[in-house]
């Protein structure tokens, strides 16, 4: 594959194998029948949404106005017009809607879309997260009446759909949602909520839900409602206050405020203590789209850096050649590929789940939560990583905003905290390891079946992860033993299972291709193992009884060409 010397103008699904064949792997022959929208979204991405946030980030971010001229509160936020058009255009295309209706997509599309659209603007893919996360929980979960009423609204695809939010943080909570004092007071069919939300995106979309705590309700996590509060009644402003837009590092193009619920109209969806599962629900789904948002801008670093660089020559060579230009490059392309891995993965664990109890305990639902927890994590790691590894290799000229890398290093950061940042991940895992849970059992069948799977000539690999694998029941255990000791060392055992999943899926897909005699992502897989678990396998990277391989197929590797898998190859990396 030659890449071109920019990335704005390319088809993002077109020149993205990778996605094609993750997808084609979860969806099957279902594939077919989304392509064509996929590939129409990827053009789209590449160009028209590329430039509207450019122009939003550098030129004209949102602005709020309050009051109208006879000083009506109001709560409009003013976008520019090409934003305004992008954003319109985005539910036309699908990214709600395609989910919904007689013939329905499977979600793993639409967190395609996502993975996408954020290699163009994470900040129109905020909006797009928490209109999915609303518009799952009121087909799933909400009353009959309130589903019929407000889910055609987010799920229309005329261009005329709301956009949902999900008002949880609170300014002495964070990510402490059980800490909730906003209180819900029953009045009448309906309820008036009053308190303050302290960290409010898409703050003007149209529907949100928001947590609070009826009058007489037990403190904590239990004594918490889920209530779905609409920015308009009748066409008028919803009686609550946007006390001013945050001043933010990145994410530039979506409304971030402050709300004061001013007994402000609401209706219950739930009430304590399912109201607080509800929301962790909507959160779950935002998770997986944060893992595939953080995907995208990881493989948007990755092009831009390889783009530039496969057209500028230093000291009388194409800086491609260079092996250190090599080794970088390839570094920043198994981060990628593994963390792509691990967001769809995710994906398909939320299509497979199908959650319609949220008291399943299945190992389907446990399965679902430890991906999605350990994929969170890595992939936001992965995203900071690749922005600055892009700026780093292109050198001074990515420092500045004639390129996007600074807008993709900035708009990585928030990928880390969305939806919980590290430490709450960590914490998830624990529950989805305990001795009650079936989180565990079910990554060691997952990957142990792959083992199994593997051929022959990957047999030190597969007893690489073998050994990683130990060393996960080891940690496990350990923590299932000691209580005290297990919050200490949740991150690191966050750590070490995501590497290990990691190499198990991507052995899974090295395995695959191998059938059809390509043996590209066994180098990459080989690559992984070298760089996450030198201790367990005893070479240094590349080097093996065939030589320094990444060499000779750096162009294959990073052009995502298939590579033949003749024995000699496969003895040196296998």
């Amino acid at each position: 594959m030659t890449y071109g010397q920019t990335v704005r103008g390319q088809n993002l699904y077109a020149l993205d194998r990778n996605l094609q064949r993750l997808l084609r792997r979860g969806l099957g022959d279902d594939l077919e029948r989304w392509a064509p929208t996929l590939n129409a979204f990827g053009d789209w991405v590449g160009d028209t949404v590329d430039v509207q946030a450019e122009h939003t980030h550098r030129a004209a971010p949102p602005v709020l106005e309050p009051y109208d001229s006879q000083g009506r509160l109001t709560n409009h936020i003013r976008h520019n017009p090409l934003w305004d058009q992008v954003s319109r255009e985005v539910y036309e295309r699908g990214a709600i809607g395609l989910n919904y209706g007689a013939s329905p997509a499977p979600y793993t599309v639409t967190f395609a879309v996502g993975y996408l659209l954020s290699q163009a603007d994470v900040s129109l893919h905020c909006p797009v997260t928490m209109t999915g996360a609303v518009a799952y929980v009121l087909d799933r979960f909400a009353p009959a009446g309130i589903r019929d009423r407000y889910l055609p609204e987010l799920v229309r695809m005329d261009g005329a759909a709301l956009t949902g939010g999900t008002w949880a943080t609170e300014l002495h909570g964070g990510s402490d949602v059980g800490a909730t004092t906003t209180v819900a007071r029953a009045e009448g069919d309906h309820v008036r909520l009053t308190g303050l939300k302290w960290f409010v995106s898409n703050t003007n979309g149209g529907l949100a839900v928001a947590t609070a705590r009826p009058p007489g309700a037990p403190d904590g996590s239990k004594g918490l409602g889920l209530y779905l509060v609409p920015t308009h009644i009748d066409g008028e402003p919803n009686s609550f206050r946007i006390r001013r837009l945050k001043d933010k590092l990145g994410t530039i193009g979506v409304p971030t405020g402050e709300v004061d619920l001013l007994d402000s109209w609401a209706l219950e969806i739930a009430p304590p203590p399912v109201g607080f599962k509800l929301m962790m629900e909507a959160l779950g789904f935002s998770r997986i789209h944060n893992a595939v948002g953080a995907a995208g801008v990881a493989r948007r670093a990755f092009l831009e850096a390889v783009s530039y660089l496969s057209h500028r020559e230093a000291f009388g060579h194409n800086v491609l050649r260079y092996p250190m230009m090599q080794e970088e490059l390839l570094a920043m392309l198994v981060r990628l590929e593994s963390g792509t891995a691990m967001a769809f993965a995710a994906a398909n664990a939320f299509d497979d789940a199908h959650v319609t109890d949220l008291d399943d305990d299945s190992t389907a639902r446990a399965w679902l939560r430890l991906t999605t927890a350990l994929a969170k994590y890595q992939t936001a790691d992965d995203a900071n990583v690749l922005a600055r590894a892009a700026i780093e290799l292109i050198g001074g000229n990515a420092y500045t905003y004639d390129y996007v890398t600074p807008r993709l290093l900035r708009d990585a950061q928030v990928l880390t905290v969305w939806e919980g940042p590290a430490n709450i991940q960590a914490l998830e895992v624990l529950r989805m390891i305990g001795n009650r849970a079936p989180g565990f059992e079910t990554m060691t069948a997952r990957v142990e079946a792959i083992r199994s799977a593997a051929p022959e000539s990957l047999g030190s690999i597969t007893q690489g992860l073998g050994r990683a694998m130990q060393d996960c029941r080891d940690a496990v255990a350990y923590v299932r033993n000691d209580a005290a000791e297990a919050q200490r060392h949740a991150r690191r055992l966050m750590v070490l299972l995501s590497d290990t999943l990691g190499a198990a899926l991507l052995l899974d897909e090295a395995t695959h291709d191998l059938a059809a005699g390509d043996a590209r992502k066994t180098l990459i897989l080989r690559l992984y193992m070298d760089k996450r678990f030198p201790e367990t396998i005893a070479r240094g990277i590349g080097i093996g009884a065939g030589g320094d391989w990444s060499q000779y197929h750096f162009d294959a590797l990073i052009g995502d060409q298939p590579i033949e898998a003749d024995s000699h190859l496969l003895r040196a990396v296998g």
